[in-house]
């Protein structure tokens, strides 16, 4: 009779690492979430700073109740996904199966091969609170907004139920509608800005060109026109130089129809 009962998230999983381990774990799936708030109500006791109220799914009493009888005379063994809601679905274990969460064994791995899980078999941590407690908060705010403000949201808008609000959707619509409207309400101006292409001989004769980018623009059009006019005559040195490395990766080698390509290009050959 297997000594240890491990608890992974995904039944398809269970049935693997069974394998793997042997005859000394049972391996059995939580099947994802035990619990959640309670729906009769907000489920989050606002007295007792936001605490909240959680209750098991009528369908997953069974599987609940499953565990709770394999986990008799067994070590228990957490292998939820390393994730937020992983890490809260060890600890819901825990509390249902009444576990120690400070002295659970909770292991992780990232891939089902043998030699990753004998390794997280061999190095089981604690559950990690700070994660638990991290999605505790975003299960009660995500409760709290949508409690809150979806019946707000009916009530002016006349469709019982058929639109909601939360904690992530409210402020993304927020801000669609502010850009929507900065969109609509943007006036289209004219401006101009003057570039120049100088021409100088470099230091063995040789002509050589540059451009040079007009750092302001310029909202009217004479006011550009005078600024031209002023530049005519002026005079320009080279204030900075900069040199930056840069990489040229080399042409694919030529394939048949690369090779007539660039003949017909560059000698008019015919294709």
């Amino acid at each position: 009779m297997a000594k240890n009962l491990l608890i992974v998230e995904s039944p398809a999983k269970a049935k693997t690492i069974e394998k793997i381990l042997g005859s000394n774990f049972e391996v059995r799936s939580c099947y994802g979430h035990i619990r959640d708030l309670e729906k009769d109500d907000m489920g989050i006791d606002l007295t007792q700073n936001y605490k909240p109220r959680y209750k098991v799914p009528d369908d997953k009493l069974k599987v609940v109740n499953d565990l709770k009888k394999l986990s008799k005379g067994k070590e228990v063994w957490l292998a939820s996904d390393e994730d937020r809601e992983g890490e809260s679905i060890s600890w819901h274990l825990a509390e249902v199966l009444g576990l120690d969460p400070k002295e659970t064994k909770r292991i992780v791995f990232h891939e089902i091969t043998a030699p990753a899980i004998r390794k997280a078999v061999d190095n089981p941590r604690r559950i990690n609170m700070d994660l638990v407690n991290a999605q505790q908060a975003r299960r009660v705010l995500d409760r709290l907004v949508g409690f809150e403000l979806s019946p707000v949201l009916w009530r002016k808008i006349g469709m019982q139920r058929s639109l909601s609000a939360g904690r992530v959707q409210s402020v993304a619509v927020r801000l669609i509608v502010d850009r929507e409207r900065e969109i609509n309400n943007f006036v289209s101006e004219s401006s101009y800005k003057i570039d120049a292409t100088f021409a100088a001989n470099d230091i063995n004769g040789k002509l050589v060109s540059f451009k040079a980018d007009g750092p302001l623009k310029v909202a009217q059009q004479t006011d550009a026109q005078k600024f031209l006019e002023a530049c005519k005559n002026a005079s320009y040195k080279v204030a900075d130089i900069q040199v930056k490395p840069a990489k040229r990766t080399p042409a694919a080698p030529f394939t048949t129809s690369t090779l007539q390509q660039e003949a017909a290009r560059k000698l008019g050959y015919s294709v």
